[in-house]
This record gives C-alpha cells, structure tokens and sequence, in this order.
C-alpha cells in the first residue's frame, strides 16, 4: 500500500469521528433552527473554509459549462438530498433502524460497482458486508420485533438517503478527471449554498433563540463537517475509490455512540463493544478485498 492510500485511510478514519461528534451538535442547533436553514448557514461557513484553502493553494476556479449541471446535480444528491431523506424518515422510523438502512450504502456501491463499472466483487467482500450489517445491529441495540413495524414510505425514505449518497459518491469521483478535490468541492458547496438560500432566509428563527452554543455550533459543523469534512470525503472517492470511501460509514455508529457515551452520558453494553469490534473487522475484509481486486485489474 502506498503512502498516499494510508494517509486517506487515517484522514478517513479523522473523519468518522467528525461526522460522528457532528450529531451532537446538529440536535442541538435542529432545537432551533429548520433543517434546510441549517444546511444553509453550514454550507456557507464550509465555503469560506474551502475558499481560503482554496485560495491559498493556487487561486484559480475554472468550471466548464458543461459541467454545471453535473454540478448542480451532486449537490441536490449529497448535499441536500441526502440530508432531507434521512431527516424525513425520522418522521416515520426510530434512528436505529435508520441507521441500519444507511448501512446497506456500501452494498449498493459494490453493486454499482459490478453491474455498471463491470468491477469484481469477491464473496469475502459480500460476507464483510453482511458483518458489518449485523455489528451495527448490535451497537444500537435494534428491538426486532419492531423491526418491521414502521411505515413503508419510512423504508424508502431511508433507501432514498442510501441512493442519492451512492448516486453521488460515483458522480463526484467521475468529476476528478477535470478537477481537484478542492475545486469539487467548491463548486459543490456553490451549488447547494444557491439552491437552498431562498428557503433558508424565508424560515430563519427568531434572534433571540440564537444562543452562542448554537452559534459555535454551526461553525464546527461547517468546518469539520462541511468544509476539511467534504474535502476529504471528495479526495478519498479519487483515491479510494467509491465502495471503500463508503464502507468507512459504517463507522458512524460507533464513533455517535462513543460520543454520546462521553458527553451525553449514555450508556455502553458488552454487546455495543463486541457489535464494534465486527464492524472494524468487517472493514478490514472490505477493504482488504477491494484492494486486492483493484492490484489484480492493474496486472
């Protein structure tokens, strides 16, 4: 393995932790603010972040014509497709079964993988899935007796948030052949910052339930989260590659828990440790197999 592939992979690895504190925060500032509003203010903090990287790396934006409604298309994707899926089926579905849902992500993009880019999937990769799954189950301690229980448009719901993620993990690395990561994402944020202003300013709360933890808040989580967060995100598609970028989700339930456990005061269980320990094993396949199928197809 290469230097630049295990840089990503510990940059990936920062990054699960990021997302995974960004839920605590997020519930705290959804109190206040509606969600689209949310992923307004975020966006923007996120631009200027990137800019000044941007900025200070070589200065230029070049976007071909052509490529604008791609553009536009991954931010309706990423994000504020995916983002508006999940939050609905919350509506409809506890978190927990939302969170198995959106652990099929990495399945579908092995699937993506083998029926459109005609890329080899190995059983052991089908088996880490499956683990993965069954681990998560065991960290949020799903109730199977409610399992299917919810409504139906809940299901999809979720589906829709593991399509449109997919959708747009595939669609932003097609990107790389013209642009770097700090430019994709750029762009992308340009997009979305476009494309949800209207709401966002027309739904704002009221001043005086704006406290500074909010404030400080949304500033965490359009640096880390929207900002370094999509930049890394968008370096590991061109490097790693869509199905092992997304297989590091299925890390999320840990580090929430982890965090929720430290600031929440949330409980941890032995079948939590366990159900973790699963999901790093069943990375592990994951992403030892794609590296090993990706070697044999450079032969």
């Amino acid at each position: 393995m290469d230097s630049q592939k295990r840089i990503m992979y510990a940059l990936m690895v920062f990054l699960m932790f990021a997302w995974g504190l960004e839920y605590i925060f997020a519930k705290h500032a959804l109190e206040t603010f509606q969600p689209i509003t949310l992923l307004f203010f975020k966006y923007v903090v996120g631009f200027t972040v990137v800019l000044l990287i941007k900025l200070k790396k070589d200065g230029k934006t070049i976007v071909r014509k052509q490529d604008i409604p791609i553009f536009l298309l991954c931010s309706i994707l990423g994000e504020i497709g995916y983002f508006s899926f999940e939050y609905t089926a919350m509506d409809y579905l506890p978190i927990s079964l939302i969170t198995i849902v959106l652990a099929f992500v990495p399945a579908l993009s092995i699937i993506i993988d083998r029926v459109v880019f005609k890329k080899k999937a190995t059983r052991k990769m089908g088996i880490g899935i499956a683990l993965s799954i069954l681990g998560i189950a065991m960290i949020i301690g799903v109730d199977y007796q409610i399992l299917f229980e919810g409504r139906l448009i809940g299901y999809l719901l979720a589906f829709g948030a593991v399509l449109t993620w997919n959708l747009y993990n595939f669609i932003t690395a097609s990107l790389h052949d013209h642009y770097d990561s700090a430019t994709l994402t750029l762009n992308q944020l340009i997009c979305t910052i476009l494309l949800t202003w209207p709401y966002a300013l027309t739904h704002l709360p009221s001043q005086g339930a704006v406290t500074a933890s909010v404030i400080g808040g949304i500033i965490y989580l359009g640096t880390l989260s929207a900002g370094v967060g999509f930049l890394i995100q968008v370096k590991s598609l061109h490097i790693l590659g869509p199905t092992t970028t997304s297989m590091f989700s299925n890390f999320l339930p840990i580090t929430t828990t982890l965090f929720g456990w430290l600031f929440l005061g949330e409980t941890i269980t032995m079948i939590q440790v366990v159900g973790g320990v699963i999901v790093i094993t069943a990375g592990y396949i994951v992403i030892k197999e794609k590296g090993k199928a990706e070697e044999s197809s450079n032969d």
